[in-house]
């Protein structure tokens, strides 16, 4: 007798990884922006660490399995970002851990060159996507750079903060239309077409 296999739908994690994204950018950008004090931030780190971090590190494991190379990548990598930068906040940014700011300063700016570099070439990648997410990856490495330079003297620091609100409502936006595409089992809100069609 032959055996019957019967294939499960696989839910995309596109959605989850894209709002723990989006949420925890406009929250951070919104301090970097002026818009709240910096003397709230203590309340974002425990977001930070389990939804803008864990949760997207959820998201790209699924779409390891899923066979999702470019979501997997992204969704892992930008969730241990949030992972590192709440534990940099919590040990560094309460003197848990003695850091001279004049070496730490270059340091996180160096940091964040290397994430705005990354996010570039991800967003050559991208050229084979949708528009909207092809908007998001250049936003975020927009974001980046902005805030590297800051840490190298430059006062691009608020204009990095209204980029990175930018950045996070076009990932929520780009959440929302996979989640209702997803569960309409068609293009319901549309995201353009890709720039580069093989």
């Amino acid at each position: 007798m032959a055996e019957v296999i019967v294939a499960v739908p696989q839910a995309t994690p596109a959605p989850l990884g894209l709002f723990a994204f989006g949420m925890t950018t406009c929250a951070l950008s919104a301090v970097n922006a002026g818009l709240l004090a910096g003397a709230g931030l203590p309340v974002l780190l425990p977001m930070a660490l389990a939804f803008g971090g864990l949760a997207q590190v959820i998201a790209g494991i699924v779409e390891f399995r899923n066979g999702a190379t470019f979501g997997a990548t992204a969704f892992t990598s930008y969730g241990f970002f949030w992972i590192w930068f709440a534990l940099t906040q919590w040990t560094v940014g309460t003197g848990l851990i003695k850091v001279d700011a004049a070496a730490a300063t270059p340091m996180t700016g160096t940091i964040l060159l290397l994430w705005g570099i990354f996010t570039a070439l991800l967003w050559v990648a991208t050229l084979r996507a949708s528009k909207l997410l092809c908007l998001l990856f250049l936003l975020l490495a927009v974001t980046f750079f902005l805030l590297a330079a800051a840490h190298f003297g430059m006062q691009t620091g608020k204009l990095g903060g209204w980029f990175g609100l930018l950045t996070g409502a076009v990932a929520m936006i780009l959440g929302f239309a996979d989640l209702m595409n997803a569960m309409a089992k068609r293009t319901v809100v549309p995201t353009g077409t890709p720039f580069v069609i093989d």
